[in-house]
């Protein structure tokens, strides 16, 4: 792959997700400016994404047809804003998770960037209308929301602000695709987006089912990650419908009862506190212990599980 003809890619902050994203970037052959309010934090962003594009190399995981090194000479440092902005063609924010922050970020783009230039969010949960509320470019605007690890996790979340023009979606459909993303359209916006939502009814099942003493917390775990998990790995829950009975229309005649029938006896949004968050903890921390160290570990255990597994479904046919 030869080194896209296209302007730039400026990513704004260098945390784990702006670092991911420059990584994404430079695999599928752009330039990538990132963008941080002090030198330190470049030189040390820099720093992991070499440790991490070489490692990457080196178990042969790295994305993309480029070299390591011909992907790390596509990332550079910019300390100036005005200069990070020359030139590019699209911006990923990815600053804390803070309204105010962000708006102020979007706010000082908004004077600098022209009609050109795709301006875009990885906020999980801020909504598009607050968070591009009053801006110029608004049309040019949107929230591209990666799944954390990005590079493992190919799912990106596209949420339009009510204004931002059809152009700008499918421009950042097309580029999604083209660095190996996989992009969903949220057709409008909603609270914790569509991922969020998904996970968060998950997780407030899980929490009840333990709080009422129905399974252990470690349990709980084993039915998602040697049940549900394996397969939602590859299909999602509607196909999973349609296959389990002779299609979608069969499933719901067959089990639609039965479903409103169990959805009737869950119970209140748990309050996460108390006598079952420290249940909770305590079953965790006997799995993983929570200092640094060992969740550090834990998640370079995950990290690679999931590149092992994404590596299969590349090998696998394409229905």
């Amino acid at each position: 792959m030869a080194t896209s003809a296209a302007g730039p890619v400026l990513i704004v902050g260098s945390g784990l997700i702006g670092r991911s994203w420059a990584m994404l970037f430079a695999s599928g052959g752009f330039r990538v400016k990132l963008y941080d309010i002090e030198q330190q934090q470049i030189t040390d962003a820099l720093e992991i994404i070499r440790r991490d594009m070489k490692l990457l190399e080196q178990s042969g995981s790295l994305k993309g047809s480029l070299s390591a090194e011909q992907q790390l000479s596509l990332i550079t440092g910019c300390l100036n804003i005005q200069e990070a902005v020359e030139g590019a063609m699209h911006i990923q924010e990815c600053v804390p998770e803070d309204l105010e922050l962000k708006k102020k970020i979007f706010a000082q783009l908004d004077g600098i960037v022209g009609d050109d230039v795709v301006l875009s969010s990885s906020t999980s949960c801020l909504l598009p209308s607050k968070l591009f509320a009053g801006l110029v470019h608004v049309k040019q605007c949107i929230v591209a929301h990666p799944v954390n690890p990005p590079y493992y996790l190919p799912l990106v979340e596209l949420v339009p602000h009510p204004e931002t023009a059809a152009a700008t979606v499918d421009r950042t459909h097309a580029l999604m695709q083209k660095i190996g993303q996989s992009p969903v359209r949220v057709l409008r916006e909603v609270e914790g987006f569509v991922l969020n939502r998904l996970q968060y009814a998950v997780i407030s099942e899980a929490w009840r089912l333990v709080q009422e003493g129905i399974v252990s917390p470690g349990d709980l775990d084993l039915v998602m990650s040697q049940g549900l998990g394996p397969r939602y790995a590859f299909i999602g829950p509607l196909e999973t419908m349609h296959l389990n009975a002779e299609g979608t229309s069969s499933y719901c005649a067959r089990y639609g009862e039965s479903m409103k029938h169990v959805l009737k006896t869950f119970g209140p949004i748990p309050e996460f506190s108390g006598a079952t968050a420290e249940k909770v903890h305590q079953a965790m921390c006997m799995k993983v212990p929570d200092d640094p160290e060992h969740l550090a570990a834990r998640r370079r255990w995950r990290d690679q599980c999931l590149m092992r597994l994404a590596k299969l479904k590349s090998q696998m046919p394409s229905q």
